[in-house]
C-alpha cells in the first residue's frame, strides 16, 4: 500500500509526480531541485548554494513523511557538470555528517528549469 507525501515547506511538483511516497516502511523522495518552497524561484547562482537549497527541500519531505536525514539508506545526485563535484561534497558532508547513505552521482545533460543540481532519496521511515 502506497501513501503520497506532500509538504507546502517544499516545493510542489512541477510535473505529474509526488514529492514522495510512503510504501512500507520505506520513503521514496523525488528528485529535489534548488526552488524555494514559497516564490518557486531558483535559489542560488552555483552548483553549491543550490544543492544547500535542494537538501533543505529534502528535510522538509523528509520530516512531512515522519522520518530525517539520518534515515536515508541512498542518494542519486544529479550534476549538469561534474567539475560542481567538489563543491556539492562539500556541502553534503554538512548534511550528512555520521554514517552516509550509499550513494551515486551522475552528470546528466540537462535538469529541470535549467539547475546545477538535483538529488533524490530513499529513506527508512522511524518508527512511533
Amino acid at each position: 500500500m502506497k501513501q503520497v507525501i506532500s509538504t507546502a515547506k517544499a516545493p510542489k511538483a512541477i510535473g505529474p509526480y509526488s514529492q514522495a511516497i510512503k510504501a512500507g516502511d520505506l520513503l521514496f523522495c523525488s528528485g529535489q531541485i534548488a526552488l524555494d518552497p514559497v516564490t518557486m524561484q531558483i535559489i542560488g547562482t552555483n552548483a553549491a548554494e543550490q544543492a544547500r537549497q535542494v537538501l533543505l527541500n529534502l528535510m522538509a519531505v523528509l520530516e512531512a513523511a515522519g522520518s530525517n536525514l539520518d534515515q536515508v539508506v541512498k542518494t542519486t545526485i544529479f550534476l549538469k557538470n561534474m567539475a560542481d563535484f567538489a563543491a556539492v561534497n562539500e556541502v553534503y558532508a554538512e548534511f550528512f555528517k555520521a554514517d552516509p547513505p550509499a550513494r551515486s552521482t551522475v552528470e546528466v545533460a540537462r535538469l529541470p528549469k535549467d539547475v546545477l543540481v538535483e538529488i533524490e532519496a530513499l529513506a527508512c521511515l522511524l518508527r512511533p
